[in-house]
C-alpha cells in the first residue's frame, strides 16, 4: 500500500521517518507521474496536461518499506528566474548529504536521445554517488525493430551499464515487477 505523507520545500519540513528513500526524477513531460501511478498501481501522483505541475517534494510511504519522493521535473516548466533558483536550492538541499537516499529513478523517453538536462542529471547523480536506475519510459510507442537501437543510444549517452536500465510502459505496466524488485533489492541492502 502506498500513502501520501507530506509535501515539503525545506529540510526542516521533511517528514520524520526511519525509512530509506527512493527519488523519482526526470524531464517535466517524460511521464514521471504516470510512471509512479502505474508502477505502484494506485493514482497518487497528479497527471496534468501541462508539464511542470509538481512544484514541491512529495513524500509517499510504500508499504512501510521505503519512502518514495517525487520531485519537480526539469526542462519544460515555464518558470521565472526566481522560481528556477528556488527549485535549484530545493533540489540541492534534498540531494546534499541525504543519508536516507538510496536510489534515484531517472525517467527518460525511450523514443528520444537523452537531453542535455538528462545528461546533466546523470552526472549530478554520479557526482553524489547515488545509485541510479534509468527507466526508458513509453516503450509501447516503439516498433520492435527500433527497441535495441534506442536502448543502446540511451545506455551510451548516459554512460550506464545495461543492468541499470529498464524499459517501461505505463500503458500496460510492462516491467512493473522488475522495477519494484530492483527498488527492493537496493533499499533492503542498507
Amino acid at each position: 500500500m502506498i500513502e501520501f505523507v507530506k509535501s515539503a520545500i525545506k529540510k526542516e519540513d521533511y517528514p520524520l521517518h526511519n525509512l530509506n528513500e527512493v527519488v523519482v526524477i526526470g524531464r517535466s513531460n517524460v511521464g514521471k507521474s504516470s510512471f509512479i501511478n502505474s508502477c505502484f498501481a494506485r493514482k497518487i501522483a497528479n497527471v496534468g496536461k501541462t508539464p511542470g505541475k509538481t512544484r514541491l517534494l512529495n513524500f509517499f510511504n510504500v508499504d512501510n518499506l521505503f519512502m518514495l519522493v517525487d520531485v519537480p521535473g526539469y526542462g519544460y516548466a515555464k518558470l521565472s528566474n526566481d522560481e528556477l533558483l528556488k527549485f535549484g536550492d530545493m533540489m540541492e538541499s534534498y540531494f546534499n548529504d541525504n543519508q536516507r537516499l538510496k536510489l534515484a529513478i531517472l525517467i527518460v523517453d525511450i523514443r528520444h536521445k537523452p537531453s542535455q538536462d538528462d545528461l546533466d542529471m546523470i552526472e549530478f547523480l554520479k557526482y553524489y554517488n547515488i545509485k541510479t536506475l534509468v527507466i526508458a519510459n513509453k516503450f509501447d510507442k516503439l516498433k520492435k525493430s527500433e527497441i535495441n537501437q534506442k536502448i543502446e543510444t540511451i545506455k551510451e549517452s548516459l554512460m550506464i551499464n545495461i543492468e541499470d536500465l529498464l524499459t517501461y510502459s505505463c500503458l500496460n505496466n510492462y516491467n512493473q515487477d522488475k522495477v519494484y524488485d530492483k527498488i527492493l533489492n537496493v533499499v533492503n541492502k542498507n
